[in-house]
């Protein structure tokens, strides 16, 4: 899939914000310092559409942005930061859980956890969250360019042992240095962005 169109539609806090058109859309959801920004901007082969901070817990609102006038990608706050506080940490839960409750048009949620280490319990109650609203999850296994030959199946197998992935879910290691992983999301996008249409 070519990337012909990228940009932020809309930023919203609630549903009455959503867009109006009906697209396919798919999830971004990870913890605040995973690379979320750096995820989206690989994908869209955009250097800066999505704003990458040296700061975790940038983002607070649901980011919808269209790709190529067909379907959203959606980023949301990070969790698992430590200096947002409880009050805020519990509204992002809320506006996600918001969103996952009645949205039809949801597809796949694309999930980031960082490939050179063990997936945290916030990982964790993020998949069983998931789960709960029966939604088809990719685990998007970033930074792994960081992770030396002889390490990567270790790595790899702690993060599948970890999650213990449900039939129909899969990972993909993913570096936004390297490009690795890249060509293997859009091609997930645009299999279930067709499927969609049909």
């Amino acid at each position: 899939m070519e990337i012909k169109k990228a940009e932020l539609e809309v930023m919203a806090t609630r549903r009455s914000q959503y867009p109006e058109r009906v697209k396919s859309e798919f999830l971004l959801v990870g913890r605040s310092n995973v690379g979320k920004s750096s995820f989206i901007n690989s994908i869209l082969s955009r250097k800066n559409l999505a704003y990458t901070s040296s700061r975790p817990g940038k983002t607070q609102t649901l980011n919808f942005y269209s790709v190529n006038d067909t379907f959203y990608l959606i980023d949301v706050p990070g969790y698992g930061y430590a200096q947002v506080d409880k009050k805020t940490q519990a509204k992002f839960g809320m506006m996600i859980e918001e969103y996952l409750e009645k949205r039809s048009q949801l597809k796949r949620v694309f999930m980031l956890v960082d490939f050179r280490h063990k997936p945290s319990e916030d990982d964790l109650l993020m998949y069983n969250f998931l789960k709960y609203y029966k939604v088809p999850v990719t685990i998007i296994a970033t930074k792994a360019d960081k992770v030396g030959g002889s390490k990567k199946d270790k790595c790899l197998k702690t993060i599948m042992d970890t999650l213990d992935l449900v039939v129909g879910d899969d990972l993909i290691v993913f570096s936004s240095v390297t490009k690795l992983g890249v060509k293997e999301v859009l091609t997930k996008l645009e299999e279930l962005n067709e499927i969609e249409t049909i």
